[in-house]
């Protein structure tokens, strides 16, 4: 995309009925990465994020608890979502709750529009509802309980508890008459559904038939009331997958609303169906442009299962975050896992990367080369002299990653993008063993190829700090601090990411400051009683 583009990226709005764990924070960290990324490329840039706090769910986990389901969402809100974003360094635009005024207001607007062209109409629905998913269930997404507590009773495969049969008259949208077209922009905009797995599997999903949604619940009072009905609130996920547009503008501000949508989605796969069938039908209903791209991403597993709140495998981002840190977290989750595929967490993996990629393999690269620098000329970087074979490819190595990486980007192949850069370290490491420049400091002779080995490694950190910051923001400002780079290049997020390969930017005569290690070794990995 062209700078100065609009940018605009939402995570799905998460379920306030419990604490968050890694599996949310992984969507949020993905988000903030690609928002930082954009911010440094001089795009117009949105980050959005929030909570779901209506439905028959969030009700019954606040009667279960002795509280209201408002002051119960307040809580949650305020003692763990919140501080999940200060715990992996979140730097959203907006965060959105589903009980926020602006919101229910806009939703309204919206649902009276569709109601008034005839895409919502009465009528009656009885099916398998779970409660978990919040959504009525086909006999295809239940299976039989074989033991157990709930042997012989119909469950929800996702979260293994017993469906409820209900029996209503509610409000239903008119979601089958967007089949045809739904399978039209499936064809027509490829890049629209991602990654090609959940592509495929919605567009048979699709293709087997849709059935219009029933949108409306008159069996509980827990959320917006239907503007011309009051005695029935809307369904939560009609609710919730309105946020994207009520957050920046739908029905309130025009102007921003423009300047902000479409909108870069990123969800977990497993509710790819509603952002990627639902949302876009009730965009289309609307009149609506429909999302720029919708992208699920895969599950982070633990010993081989999906993380899950209801049945208690989620681990907290500060178990990790506590030990490690908080950069390594985000590096870890970002480069160790295809985005868009599966990925399996464990201790020893993250222990093993941490020590040799972070520790051993940047934290030591910028550790030694700020060291010769202070040693060898007091601190200043040296001007570099003619350049040999080896410093020029250091500088193609250079050039190339930040292309490779700034593509892989655009893509959200945000692995592919620290892969690319990390050839940056590996090189430069590589270059200092064999250029040696301890030994070059032995021969005054050689001081001039010495300060250009010096400056050209000076300046590879340079270009690092620049390209990795939007994924270690921490460690990549200490980073450029600690090469003198702030006084003439400015703030580190200041920089132009997409130019961050061009050579030469580091001026000569720079001080560089000692710098305690980046990622210090860790003695005991594993936080006790994990």
């Amino acid at each position: 995309m062209a700078a100065g583009d609009s940018f605009y990226i939402a995570t799905p709005i998460f379920y306030v009925n419990d604490v968050p764990h890694i599996g949310h924070a992984y969507t949020e960290v993905a988000a903030d990465v690609l928002a930082r990324w954009h911010r440094q490329s001089g795009d117009d840039t949105w980050l959005l994020t929030g909570t779901d706090e209506h439905g028959q769910k969030i009700l019954r986990t606040a009667v279960a608890n002795d509280s209201t389901p408002q002051a119960w969402a307040d809580k949650l809100v305020n003692e763990s979502w919140l501080p999940l974003l200060q715990t992996i360094n979140i730097d959203n635009d907006d965060f959105i709750r589903t009980t926020d005024e602006r919101h229910e207001s806009a939703v309204k607007i919206f649902l009276q529009k569709l109601y008034d062209d005839g895409f919502i109409y009465s009528g009656e629905y009885e099916g398998y509802y779970c409660v978990g998913c919040e959504e009525y269930k086909q006999l295809d997404d239940l299976l039989e309980a074989e033991s157990g507590d709930y042997a012989g009773q119909l469950v929800c495969k996702i979260h293994t508890r017993p469906v409820e049969v209900l029996k209503e008259r509610n409000y239903f949208f008119r979601m089958s008459d967007f089949q045809q077209k739904l399978l039209d922009l499936y064809e027509s905009r490829p890049d629209f559904l991602q990654p090609d797995s959940v592509r495929n599997e919605i567009i048979q999903f699709v293709k087997s038939g849709l059935q219009d949604l029933s949108i409306s619940r008159s069996s509980f009072d827990w959320g917006i009331k239907i503007p011309w009905d009051d005695s029935h609130v809307l369904y939560v996920w009609f609710d919730a997958l309105l946020n994207y547009i009520t957050a920046i503008g739908y029905g309130s501000d025009d102007d921003n609303f423009r300047r902000r949508w479409p909108a870069t989605q990123l969800v977990g796969k497993d509710i790819a169906r509603f952002h990627a069938v639902i949302w876009p039908a009730m965009l289309m209903a609307a009149g609506l442009e429909v999302p720029t791209r919708v992208f699920g991403h895969g599950w982070l597993l633990v010993g081989g299962e999906k993380m899950s709140k209801s049945k208690l495998t989620g681990i907290a981002p500060s178990q990790i975050t506590e030990t490690f840190g908080v950069d390594a977290f985000r590096y870890y989750f970002m480069s160790a896992i295809n985005f868009g595929q599966d990925g399996s967490f464990s201790w020893e993996d993250l222990a093993a990367r941490y020590q040799s990629e972070l520790a051993n393999g940047f934290g030591n690269l910028a550790s030694r080369v700020i060291a010769m620098v202070n040693k060898y000329f007091d601190g200043a970087i040296p001007s570099p002299a003619d350049y040999t074979e080896a410093d020029l490819g250091i500088q193609w190595v250079v050039k190339q990653a930040a292309e490779k990486a700034d593509a892989a980007i655009q893509r959200l192949a945000i692995h592919e993008a620290i892969a690319a850069v990390w050839t940056i370290v590996d090189e430069l490491n590589g270059y200092i063993t064999l250029q040696e420049p301890w030994a070059l400091a032995k021969d005054e002779a050689n001081r001039p190829r010495l300060g250009t080995v010096l400056y050209t490694a000076a300046e590879g950190l340079r270009a690092l700090a620049v390209l990795l910051s939007p994924v270690m923001p921490d460690s990549t400002h200490k980073l450029w601090s600690a090469i003198g780079a702030a006084p003439e290049l400015g703030h580190l997020t200041d920089q132009v990411i997409v130019d961050a390969g061009h050579w030469g930017q580091l001026p000569p005569a720079s001080r560089v400051h000692s710098i305690d290690a980046l990622f210090p070794r860790i003695e005991s990995p594993e936080p006790a009683g994990v």
